[in-house]
């Protein structure tokens, strides 16, 4: 894996540190959702305590349902095995400063068992597995993630006793690269642009997409775990702004029944030399554009999709975008810059890479990028053939459907003999089972939609 600059060296915080600019230090890690976890240090204590040392964390912040709830099924954390802790091992190459929280430096932590030992189901260590094998062959992965969001003028507190019912979008109608459009929030995207900025992102653009109050920020291409990294710190950041700016926004994959909210994946490779290897020598949009890996990749992609399509689409939600004409794919299939597959192939030359087009924007960066890369693996370790591109609507192309619910997602993954070559039994299991916990409390609930279709009728 190539050496990474951090945005904020260490030497650099100690002199911020010893001045009194920076007071406070956070660890923190993706948990199974990709939220952050940690601990805010007080900054001398950090540099001199925890930094070399690491600190520790209960093990059940990778045994917990959304709700934080302690549920059974577990291997690594119960009440059977006492709820003991993991050590968080500060990754330096993570630092940065937080804009948005004055007086505040920022780093991710790798877990381990105290033994030294990888946390083996945390997202950050399945992420840098894939990326060692890849490595092994003489390949880095670079990723680019396109997060949507829908803004609304209701603070969070506001909507949580609204029961998320009844909210103000930003925008009242489809604002899809307009403007006018970005122009009426521009005070909120501003903000996140220059402190994500200032967080060592690198911003590209901010635009209007099609449901009322939906928004994009895009960020450049980089490493793929550097990729999940930022990814995680803006949205826990762009939040924190929203909530700072007295309204909210979501990134849940589907709020309401119009477009919901993607989060399309780009992936290329590079050689040992740096060189994109996913081009060919022919013309763009024919077969010969590709290279003979790229092609081996992409097949893999079509293979594994169904399989690990969990990893991708991890929740009830995620998969009511799936609908037909949505510009949320239904089809497993590949075409050349055609937005009705699930997997698209754009860029020409150096460029050329390909888009997974199921993530949403509740996707965990980690796990769904460990899949593209270890059905990238299997395409390659396997020879498998490409079939021909799709040049119509993939929506009435016969193609195989994406799963439908989460059940059938966990019902391939917990069958799919690739998931578990490629990330190990205790791997599958441990999703399985955050899977299942999902499915338990969603069939126990009683939705909106029940009360209005029975209350009175039934």
């Amino acid at each position: 894996m190539a050496d990474r600059t951090p945005p904020l060296p260490v030497g650099e915080l100690r002199a911020l540190v010893a001045n009194g600019e920076i007071d406070t230090v956070v660890l923190a890690f993706p948990d199974m959702q990709g939220r952050l976890q940690g601990k805010r240090f007080a900054a001398p204590f950090f540099l001199d305590e925890v930094l070399e040392h690491g600190t520790e964390g209960c093990a059940y912040l990778l045994a917990v349902d959304a709700d934080m709830n302690t549920v059974d099924g577990y291997a690594m954390s119960s009440w059977s095995t006492g709820y003991g802790d993991f050590a968080l091992r500060p990754d330096p190459a993570t630092l940065r400063r937080v804009p948005w929280h004055p007086g505040t430096a920022l780093l991710l932590a790798d877990l381990a068992w105290h033994d030294g030992t990888p946390v083996t189901a945390a997202p950050r260590q399945i992420l840098r597995r894939q990326l060692e094998r890849l490595a092994a062959r003489g390949y880095t992965a670079h990723v680019g993630t396109e997060l949507e969001f829908i803004v609304f003028k209701d603070t969070y507190e506001q909507a949580w006793d609204a029961h998320y019912r009844g909210l103000t979008p930003a925008n009242r109608y489809n604002v899809d690269y307009s403007i006018l459009g970005t122009g009426r929030v521009e005070p909120l995207l501003h903000r996140i642009r220059t402190e994500m900025a200032g967080a060592g992102l690198t911003v590209e653009s901010a635009k209007g997409e099609c449901s009322p109050g939906q928004h994009e920020i895009a960020f450049r291409y980089d490493e793929a775990l550097t990729t999940c990294d930022h990814h995680a710190v803006y949205k826990t950041g762009a939040k924190e702004i929203a909530a700072q700016e007295g309204v909210s926004l979501t990134f849940m994959a589907k709020y309401d029944e119009r477009e919901g909210n993607s989060c399309h994946i780009h992936l290329s490779l590079r050689d040992a030399d740096g060189r994109g290897a996913m081009a060919g020598d022919g013309p763009p949009g024919t077969p010969a554009a590709l290279s003979p890996l790229m092609r081996h990749f992409l097949a893999g992609q079509l293979a594994a999709l169904r399989e690990f399509s969990l990893l991708y689409a991890p929740h009830i939600n995620s998969y009511k975008r799936f609908q037909p004409g949505s510009f949320a794919p239904t089809a497993v299939a590949w075409g050349h810059d055609n937005r009705t597959c699930a997997l698209r192939v754009v860029g020409r030359g150096p460029s050329t890479r390909f888009e997974n087009r199921l993530p949403g924007g509740d996707v965990n960066p980690y796990l769904a990028v460990a899949g593209l890369v270890a059905a990238g693996l299997h395409g390659i370790e396997q020879r498998l053939e490409l079939p021909p591109p799709c040049t119509g609507n993939a929506y009435a192309g016969g193609h195989a459907h994406v799963p439908t619910t989460l059940r059938e997602a966990a019902a391939l993954w917990e069958d799919s003999a690739l998931a578990r070559a490629a990330f190990g039994d205790d791997v599958v299991a441990h999703y399985l089972n955050m899977a299942r916990v999902e499915l338990a409390a969603y069939d126990a609930a009683v939705t909106d939609w029940e009360l209005r279709r029975s209350f009175e009728r039934m």
